[in-house]
């Protein structure tokens, strides 16, 4: 028995213990959720659905059950993801109309979200982006739309003269998501245990004011 088989049975056992008969919805999600945990331990291309079908405490035909292939749990894992992430950033936004609060508000939640659950993030930041095929998902109406929220608070910043005119909204909500996307993934390279939301209130004053001397 070697360290992966032991990761799997631990997760397996952990699932197996909320799963009396499991209705098809949570099913599902137990089957996604094993998926996250595996394709993070052993990486999405050296992992099989075996794998991930022992992790959940299910036969592996159950997974296809619910899943076309390994590459539709990558696929679903991204857009979960997506719609989780949109979900919360609208929440978090909802009661705000100060632009700079908004953007503030959405970077905390940004990263709240992937410092809470390790293993999504290391299957968001690094195993989704092994491929062009899976890249090619951060075009998707998902990303655009949370991009949107993004960019709508800068284009209310320049309409009401507290953001520069003379930038694009779309290019400086890729700028700010690029540099919560590089804190994400620099947090699960480091050896050092830190708040990974703690970094938010940084990037973002440093994206409203710039490394100029106050």
């Amino acid at each position: 028995m070697n360290i992966h088989s032991v990761a799997l049975n631990a997760v397996a056992r952990r699932l197996r213990a909320t799963q009396t008969d499991t209705p098809p919805a949570s099913k599902r999600e137990a089957i996604l959720r094993a998926a996250i945990d595996v394709f993070a331990d052993r990486g999405y291309f050296n992992a099989q659905v075996a794998d991930v079908a022992r992790a959940a405490g299910v036969a592996a035909g159950t997974v296809y059950l619910y899943f076309k292939s390994k590459d539709d749990l990558l696929v679903s894992i991204f857009e979960r993801s997506m719609r989780d992430g949109l979900d919360a950033g609208k929440c978090a936004v909802a009661d705000l109309h100060d632009p700079s609060e908004r953007l503030r508000r959405l970077a905390r939640a940004h990263l709240a979200r992937l410092g809470a659950d390790r293993s999504l993030a290391i299957v968001f930041q690094v195993e989704l982006r092994q491929s062009t095929k899976f890249m090619e998902r951060f075009s998707s109406s998902l990303l655009r739309d949370y991009l949107g929220l993004i960019r709508e608070a800068i284009a209310d910043g320049q309409r009401a003269g507290t953001f520069r005119s003379d930038i694009k909204p779309t290019v400086a909500a890729k700028i700010l998501f690029g540099a919560l996307d590089e804190m994400a993934t620099n947090w699960i390279l480091s050896r050092r245990r830190y708040s990974l939301e703690s970094d938010a209130d940084a990037v973002v004053d440093l994206f409203l004011n710039g490394a100029r001397a106050r």
